[in-house]
């Protein structure tokens, strides 16, 4: 697109590089604004269908304008800030948890070639960029100067980091397997990679656990039920978000809905194949690689909604159970288990 932006517009390269730069984040950035919103609609279609209701069914056709009414009327409303807390940082919360939710998308490969920033170290960058995401609530929690947004920090800002700790050795054995930190090679590295047809680290057995305890994690990480104790409505209100209203308080949601989408990406695109379709079979690649990625996203979206309405809340201390005496000795075992599998297999000893 630089090139582009050079050689057929006229530009400077520095500007070239500049306009192609903010048209592919925008290009990027509105249709996943929209995917958020109808993806809120699906979301609660599903809750309902589950419920045996209705769900949203009357602004617009089959209710698809629901979650655009609802964006209308917490934009008309008055942004209230309670007098004792910290303005500042309260006002900051929001925005550093939309923010973060998007600037991970920059490296998500949607085909072949089709990425923002196809750094060799993209892995890295969504392990270090995802975190920052526990800021925001904790900033919220502080800043509203009251107990039970505080007491939410507190629990988000440690759930998160459980988490990220099992996280971050699933991601281990997988940049083990693929040989690169880079999120192109490792969709690549996944074609053909059972028996030679089947695409996807997934069917693979020793990593087939990992994908189990990413999913289940990535649950976790963006505070889904049945792992949402940072917004028990029982317990804490409405959590970090109690004191909010308005814009800011659709920022958190907008925020969650982004970070959602994007572990069912990162779901698809470790371990199912990403843009590939299942089978390394020609006629399937007549299908466009965006449109594989999508549907395996939509697949995991829905088993996110799916266990949102049917798994009842964990108490805490189950959850920090599952993260610490399960998951992380778990994805320690398999680190082990990949790693030594992949020396045998590199010096020629027979399995």
């Amino acid at each position: 697109m630089t090139s582009f932006f050079e050689h057929t517009v006229g530009l400077p390269y520095g500007w070239a590089w500049f306009v192609a730069t903010v048209v592919g984040i925008l290009v990027i950035a509105l249709p996943l604004m929209l995917a958020v919103a109808m993806i809120i609609y699906a979301d609660r279609k599903i809750w309902a269908a589950m419920a045996l209701r209705r769900g949203p069914n009357v602004v617009g056709p089959f209710g698809l304008l629901q979650s655009f009414a609802d964006g209308l009327k917490v934009f008309l409303q008055e942004t209230i800030i309670p007098s004792s807390a910290n303005k500042g940082l309260f006002l900051l919360a929001p925005v550093i948890t939309f923010t973060v939710a998007l600037i991970v998308w920059a490296v998500v490969p949607f085909q072949a070639g089709v990425v923002l920033s196809d750094i060799n170290v993209g892995l890295l960058y969504v392990l270090a960029a995802s975190s920052l995401g526990v800021y925001g609530i904790i900033m919220a929690g502080w800043a509203s100067n009251s107990k039970y947004p505080f007491y939410s920090a507190l629990r988000g800002a440690a759930q998160m980091v459980s988490y990220e700790v099992a996280i971050g050795f699933v991601l281990v054995a997988v940049v083990l397997w693929a040989g690169s930190f880079n999120l192109s090679n490792i969709v690549l590295a996944q074609k053909g990679h059972i028996f030679g047809f089947i695409n996807g680290f997934g069917f693979n057995p020793l990593l087939f656990p990992m994908a189990v305890v990413f999913l289940i994690s990535s649950m976790a990480e963006t505070q889904r039920a049945p792992f949402d104790l940072t917004e028990a409505e029982s317990e804490l209100v409405a959590g970090y978000q109690t004191e909010y209203s308005s814009m800011a308080f659709a920022l958190f949601w907008l925020g969650e809905y982004a970070n959602v989408l994007l572990m069912c990406a990162l779901n698809a695109t470790l371990f199912w194949g990403g843009w590939l379709p299942p089978v390394d079979w020609a006629p399937l690649y007549m299908v466009p690689g965006i449109i594989w990625l999508f549907a395996k996203l939509l697949f995991f979206f829905f088993v996110f909604s799916w266990v949102r309405a049917t798994v009842p809340r964990y108490r805490y201390d189950q959850l920090m159970r599952l993260g610490w005496k399960i998951f992380l000795p778990l994805s320690l075992l398999f680190v082990f288990m990949v790693s030594g599998y992949l020396m045998l297999d590199r010096v020629g000893v027979p399995a």
